[in-house]
Parts: structure tokens; sequence; C-alpha cells
């Protein structure tokens, strides 16, 4: 194993190289990057903050794992410590990356913690925001340059491509809890007396990637719930950057990568405590170890890629006089959503009737199928994909663009906040409408039964 090293400010973990390809016929390549703002700025997440972050409890990372097959096609993860990225974001840094590497945008997956202690990034959640000038330049100076950061360390990762085995295994955290079915206050005594209520999913999948001496190189854990335990005014992946920063830790050399599941009506419940973040962060940590102390499935064959963006439709459009009467609204998130789509109307002659919803899916040879899903996703999502393709699929959320929350029908229906109610956060014009769940999933199926079909 090649020693850890600094170079231009970039943190490289290379696997050791080998003459002969290992059983599976895989190569990979890791690599890790700080993408903390080099200047306090407004972080994003919550819309009751009043003020810039105030210094870091730890740096955020980009991190790179990009896997080979033996036919030479290639697949690129990204794991970002920021609470999503906007669609016109996603596009610069796949760009970017291609340039750089020559790796297709089809082919790689950007996939954020969704930490609330991270920056705001292009126009992610702006209609949340209120910022004045100087604040808007420091985010539109730190979007500008995370194209650029991003596709340093995917090229790093892909320059120290290694022959490698991969194996993948499920473990168990519990501490996530439907936050629309249980009261916050309640959730202690509910808990001991066994009854929470409202779906969850526990599972916390790892691929693990190891050297041919049988050491680990990489580790990539995924699991469903909110990283909302913190809500101060410094910058933290959250508990998943305490569980990513302890396992590396735990295993000196590695690179420890989080993906979020469809966690969107999930939190880590209690909250609020830099102790609480380290505890849940140490639980899935500690769910991650104790798969890889046991026997793991290997991973054998080829990759199997798609990606499409299908017309997710809107529920009823507001027309110019409902614009018009919001615009003077109590609510100030409402104002700013209908100047921002009265400006559309005026700009564009229309408001846009669907949205270009990406759905990504992944076979990594023989191990379970890989859905990677744009926005904030309930946890029906993962559920029915796991009912639909096999019980130990794995489906991330908060994938390449973070437009809006992506409700199931009976969330859509219930309503409240994930049901439609954060969508003028997001500045959509209407909630989506009630066929989103199934066209999702119709597009999934599609994708998984065409075996690799793409469209730009």
């Amino acid at each position: 194993m090649r020693t850890l090293g600094i170079l231009a400010g970039l943190l490289l973990i290379a696997l050791t190289s080998w003459a002969e390809p290992l059983e599976g016929g895989f190569k990979a390549g890791l690599a890790s990057v700080p993408i903390t703002p080099e200047k306090d700025m407004w972080m994003s997440g919550y819309a009751a903050r009043t003020k810039p972050s105030e210094g870091k409890v730890h740096d955020l990372y980009a991190k790179a794992l990009v896997v080979e097959d033996s036919a030479g096609k290639r697949a690129l993860l990204i794991s970002l410590d920021l609470v999503g990225i906007d669609r016109e974001t996603s596009i610069a840094i796949k760009k970017e990356i291609t340039r750089q590497t020559g790796i297709s945008p089809e082919a790689i997956a950007l996939a954020c913690s969704h930490t609330h202690c991270g920056p705001v990034v292009g126009h992610n959640l702006r209609t949340m925001y209120f910022l004045e000038a100087a604040e808007n330049a420091k985010v539109d100076e730190y979007t500008h340059a995370l194209p650029g950061k991003v596709a340093s360390v995917a090229k790093s990762a892909l320059a120290h491509l290694q022959p490698c085995k991969l194996s993948w295994a499920e473990g168990k955290a519990a501490f996530a809890i439907n936050r629309r079915n249980n009261k916050e206050a309640d959730v202690p005594k509910a808990k001991e007396e066994g009854k929470l209520k409202g779906p969850v999913d526990h599972a916390a999948p790892v691929l693990a990637i190891h050297n041919e001496k049988g050491a680990l190189a990489g580790i990539v854990a995924g699991y469903a719930c909110h990283a909302t335990t913190l809500s101060f005014q410094q910058w933290s992946g959250d508990y998943p950057g305490f569980a990513m920063q302890e396992l590396e830790k735990r295993h000196p050399h590695t690179v420890a990568m989080f993906w979020a599941g469809c966690g969107a009506d999930q939190n880590p419940i209690p909250r609020r405590s830099l102790e609480l973040a380290k505890d849940y962060g140490n639980q899935l940590a500690d769910a991650v170890d104790a798969v890889l102390k046991k026997e793991m499935k290997p991973i054998a064959g080829n990759l199997v890629l798609a990606y499409r963006e299908i017309p997710l439709a809107f529920a009823e459009l507001p027309n110019r006089e409902k614009l018009v009467k919001n615009s003077t609204s109590a609510n100030k998130y409402e104002v700013a959503r209908a100047k921002y789509l009265l400006e559309m109307l005026k700009s564009q002659g229309s408001l846009p009737a669907s949205y270009p919803y990406p759905i990504q899916t992944w076979k990594l040879g023989n191990a379970p199928p890989w859905v990677f899903l744009g926005g904030e996703v309930v946890v029906d999502y993962s559920l029915r994909v796991k009912k639909e393709l096999g019980a130990s699929s794995w489906v991330c959320g908060y994938a390449n663009d973070v437009m809006a929350y992506i409700p199931s029908l009976r969330v859509l229906k219930e309503g409240g906040y994930e049901g439609g109610g954060s969508m003028v956060y997001y500045g959509r014009p209407a909630h989506w409408s009630p066929a989103v769940e199934d066209k999702i999933l119709e597009e999934i199926h599609a994708q998984f039964g065409k075996r690799g079909a793409t469209a730009p």
C-alpha cells in the first residue's frame, strides 16, 4: 500500500499496483479532496439562519471512486458533503469531469450527503434565502470553483486505477425515525415502549474495495436518514461526516464514502448537539464495521449503466393573476417564489409543465441493483424498489440534482412539508402530479430491462 500523501492540496489514497488482474476482473481508484469554503459564508439547509458560518468542526469533502470492468467500461461515484446541488451545477461538474477524464456524464453519479452544515451552492433552495450582494458573491464564487475541485479528485482517482477485489454486504443502524409519524418530543418514550410509527429503512449497504493482499482500500456505505442533527454555524458533515471520519480512523489509508438513501422523511432523533452527531456517526461506523468483519459477497461481472431524464409533471400550474396575488403575501417565501416565477413568465412566456428528472441505474456485476434518484426522496421509494427489484437493492437519493422533495403517492396525498409544502423553498411552480411515483418506478424498471440504454 502506498503511503498517504498530499499533492497540491489533494489527498490521494492509492491502491497498490499488481501485475495480474484479481478475481472479478475489476480495477478501482480512490481519492479525496477538501471542499470546505475558504471564507465564512451562508450555510444551506435551514431558513432560520441569520448569519454566515463561523469556522468548522471538520472539513467537508468531495471523494471519488472510479470502477473499471474487464471490458474497460468505467463508472464514477462522487460523494459530496453538501446539502444538494442544482441542475446547472451538476451539468457543469460532469462536463468538467468529462473534459479532464473522458468519463461520459451518464457514467458519473454525484451523491450529496445532504448535510445541513454545508454552504449554499448555485441556485439550490435559493428562494429560501434573502442574501445581500456580498453573500451572493461568495455563493457564486464557491459554486464557480466547485467543478474544478470535483474534477480534480475524479482525475486523481482515475490516475490511481489499479486491480482490486469488490465485495458487498448489508448492515443495520436503527437511529433513523420517521419524522412525519412521530413527534420529536415523544420519540424517546415511544422508542423505549416499542411504539414508533411509520415506514423506515434501517439498512446500511456496504461496498468494500480490497487489494490483492486483502487490505481494505475503500469503503462505500449508504443510509436513509436526514443529516440534520446539527443546526449551528460551523461547517460539518453531520453524522455522515463523523461516520466516514471514524471509519478512516479505524482503517488507515482507506477512503470512506457516504451516499444518502431515501431519507427525506427520516430524521435522527433526538437532535441538536455535537455529541449526538458523533454518536450517530459512531453507530453507522459500527454497523459498517460489523459488516466488514464478516464474510462479504464477492462481486464479479461487468458494469451495466443507464441514465435518463424523464419529464416529471407538475400538478395544476398557477396563472399570472395568482402569482401577482402571491407576490404581496405576508409569507416572504411565497413572495420570493412568486417574483421568481413572474420573471420566468416574462422571459420565457410560460411556466414549465414538468421537470427533467434524473434517474440513473448501475449494476456492478452480480452486486444488487443500484438506483440513483434526484431530489429529496421519501423512504417509500426505497421500500418499493426493494420489493420489486430485490430486497438487497440500493437506492440513493439526493443524486445528480436536488431540485425538490420527491413524495410517494401516499405522502403526496397526505400533504404536509414533504408532500408539497416544501416546493415554495425550491421555487417550483406547483406540487408534483399524482403520477410521480409510478413514472419514476416505470423508468427504473425500463433501465434495468434495457440493460444499459442511455439518453442524453
